[in-house]
């Protein structure tokens, strides 16, 4: 038996979203009297963050502390339009519109406040803290809170926006037709260093250190949390998981948890991650979002670094043990290629 340590990269370029229709997002703003206010979308969130992160946008934008944004994503049918939570779209195309949507709610806002402290609104600003004062003359001011009840009780005003961001098309190439179907990309680069045992087939990943370019991290311990638990997916595709392991045959297939093979807490790799952030000039605020993109070159990086271990080349994923010998035995044994 012997251990031999491979090391593979990979690097990937990720559209954000699709241009189908000019990938829409809606979303809808509103102040309750108390100057709470709620974010309706129905953009879902999966747990990669998107309630998290569209709240910040929309505390950002209105001028309030965040703890005053609640964000409800009910469903598609009382909820404004949505193309759907994929793609990597969430951040970039919903923080587009709760941008507008709140751009035009705090808009309100400011006019309410304007008319209680008869002033002209364009010499209003918020500082962030829940309240509105005249820019150079704090001492007169009114919270967000009192201008939000007074345009709802004494204005009869309704404090709400409505937002939707749509892909502007792309110019056309007049010779070949060709468009550009994405506003922005992100980027990312992995090196994993892996054990592979040639008697057993398995393989153990010992290290991975990437770097990731997702516009601006909006939320940055969210950003690492996804990206980490992205390669652990991605990791979990490449050497264990897949949903019809036996097809078009199931009848030998998984039928539960119990069998279903899945790394364990005990498989998880020490993960270095760096964070390039290059704004998006069309993003919420320069982010794009790392979505899809966090598993993406653990595929290729692993299965690049199986190669490196041993000399088998192996385009069917899972990467199993039993796919490892079998490859071992055809070509004579492990060829350790040269280390880098």
């Amino acid at each position: 038996m012997t251990i031999h340590r491979g090391r593979g990269f990979a690097a990937i370029n990720y559209p954000i979203g699709m241009n189908l229709g000019g990938d829409p997002s809606q979303a809808l703003v509103h102040s309750n009297p108390d100057g709470k206010f709620m974010v309706a979308l129905s953009s879902i969130d999966l747990g990669q963050g998107m309630k998290s992160v569209t709240r910040q946008i929309a505390a950002e934008t209105l001028g309030i502390p965040v703890e005053d944004v609640y964000v409800d994503t009910a469903d598609s049918d009382t909820g404004p339009h949505c193309m759907g939570s994929f793609a990597s779209r969430g951040t970039h195309r919903v923080g587009n519109a709760v941008i507008a949507a709140a751009t035009e709610a705090r808009a309100v806002m400011m006019e309410a406040a304007a008319e209680e402290l008869e002033v002209n609104a364009e010499d209003l600003v918020t500082d962030g803290k829940g309240n509105i004062h005249v820019k150079g003359a704090p001492s007169k001011s009114i919270t967000t809170a009192a201008a939000c009840n007074a345009a709802q009780f004494k204005q009869g005003k309704t404090v709400s926006g409505r937002g939707i961001f749509l892909v502007p098309l792309s110019d056309v190439d007049p010779e070949t037709g060709e468009m550009t179907p994405v506003t922005c990309f992100a980027h990312a680069a992995m090196i994993v260093d892996l054990d592979v045992d040639d008697e057993t087939g398995e393989v153990n990943v010992v290290e991975m250190n990437s770097c990731y370019e997702v516009g601006r991290a909006l939320n940055p311990r969210l950003v690492e949390q996804q990206l980490v638990g992205g390669a652990w997916m991605g990791m979990s595709h490449t050497l264990w998981e897949t949903t019809e392991p036996y097809y078009p045959d199931r009848s030998h297939g998984p039928v539960d948890f119990n069998d279903y093979v899945m790394p364990g807490p005990g498989d998880i790799a020490p993960h270095h991650i760096s964070v390039l952030e290059r704004p998006a000039p069309d993003g919420p605020f320069g982010g794009k979002g790392p979505g899809e993109m966090c598993a993406n070159p653990v595929l290729p990086a692993v299965t690049n670094a199986v190669f490196n271990a041993v000399g088998v080349r192996i385009d069917d994923l899972p990467i199993t043990p039993e796919k490892i010998l079998r490859a071992l035995a055809a070509q004579g044994g492990a060829r350790p290629q040269p280390k880098w």
